[in-house]
């Protein structure tokens, strides 16, 4: 059978005592049981629908969503490549959902998100080679998961699994354990044998580089920040700058090992203004109070997600640091010029409230009488609390 048109082929087995529905004919079986017909009718009331061992390659959006008092759904045992994953959106009193032994090789995340009442999950001898953060998460009444003979690739990618198995009450091992076969070194063995020390979530450490300090610029300020990022496998590091008139989103570097920028193609003109290099350093010439804003630098790798962001703005007074203080008896002074966000060491405030207040003077003599800009770093701040009006 090709892909599964809506109500194509729909065959219902019948306690003994019940009325065979309206729409369908029906026939005894030698267990006592109706065997009920119901090809190309309306069964929007069908409560359970068993269609295994067919020859079933597919389901075609909608197949199922109208048949929403569904709660037995059994498609194992056939030639599935697809599944209508959104139909279920509308099946949340599903209960039972089989669809082992076919040839899935993956789901969306979001799949199960509607089906609060799911207590028994079959996905076991299918392609499925990795799943998703957090795939069975919504699933708080789910009771029984298959998920053996699925040729899973044991990298990082599927750390959460283990994570997840080894606090669950949800069983697991029904039928056998659920096995890797990539990569070479985990083949054979466990999911939640998984090397912990292999898959470590990031940290991110996010500092300021200058030079500036007492330094006179007559082109203006370069802002620098260096994102240090820790983790196994290697993070990778992207940047988020929100401005009041614009916010960017930098995937990656931008500045090739010689200095040059990137193909104008490969870089958008909102992020031409941001130079973004391999090392983890982002510079913003000439930085303005247009720039001024949050920066924040994002470490990503196969266990999670970390990041840290710091406030810049630019001060027109005398000493701003002090006045940030009179404005915020509890703030303090930062000893150094780094704030930091992991598992291990996460200091309360930091990476959120982090402020970096330049100090723009007024106009300085210069050595030929001639008036020079002069911009130099003033403070460094862990301001708890303070919140700046831009």
């Amino acid at each position: 059978m090709g892909p599964l048109l809506c109500c194509l082929g729909i065959a219902v087995l019948l306690c003994r005592g019940l009325a065979c529905p309206g729409p369908c004919s029906c026939s005894t079986k030698k267990n006592g049981r109706l065997l009920a017909e119901c090809a190309y009718k309306e069964l929007p009331e069908v409560q359970s629908l068993w269609l295994g061992y067919n020859q079933i390659g597919g389901a075609e959006p909608g197949a199922f969503a109208t048949l929403s008092q569904l709660k037995n759904l059994d498609l194992s045992h056939n030639k599935m490549v697809t599944f209508p994953w959104q139909d279920l959106r509308n099946l949340s009193g599903l209960q039972i959902l089989k669809l082992n032994n076919n040839r899935l090789a993956g789901l969306p995340r979001d799949a199960f998100q509607a089906l609060a009442e799911l207590r028994s999950l079959w996905l076991n001898d299918n392609q499925l080679t990795t799943l998703a953060d957090g795939t069975f998460h919504p699933l708080p009444s789910l009771s029984q998961l298959q998920l053996f003979n699925n040729p899973f690739n044991c990298s990082c990618k599927l750390f959460w699994l283990k994570r997840w198995a080894e606090s669950t009450s949800v069983s697991l091992t029904k039928g056998g354990s659920t096995l890797c076969a990539a990569p070479g070194r985990m083949r054979g063995r466990a999911v939640t044998d998984i090397p912990a020390h292999q898959c470590v979530a990031p940290s991110v450490q996010l500092t300021y580089l200058s030079k500036l300090d007492n330094t006179v610029l007559p082109d203006g300020l370069t802002l620098s920040l260096h994102c240090s990022v820790a983790g196994s496998p290697l993070p990778q590091i992207r940047w988020r700058i929100q401005t009041p008139g614009r916010g960017v989103e930098i995937d990656g570097p931008n500045v090739a090992r010689d200095g040059s920028l990137s193909p104008s193609g490969r870089v958008k003109q909102s992020q031409e203004r941001f130079l973004v290099f391999k090392n983890g350093t982002m510079a913003i010439p000439k930085f303005s109070k247009e720039d001024e804003g949050t920066y924040t630098c994002i470490a990503i790798n196969d266990v999670g997600t970390r990041e840290v962001s710091v406030n810049v703005a630019l001060a027109g007074s005398e000493n701003p640091a002090e006045d940030l203080l009179q404005d915020d008896p509890h703030a303090s002074p930062l000893g150094g010029r780094s704030c930091y966000k992991g598992d291990e060491m996460d200091p309360v405030g930091a990476g959120e409230k982090l402020v970096i207040v330049y100090h723009v003077p007024r106009e300085v003599k210069g050595t030929a009488g001639g008036a020079v800009p002069q911009v130099g770093l003033v403070t460094l701040l862990l301001a708890l609390g303070i919140v700046l009006g831009w």
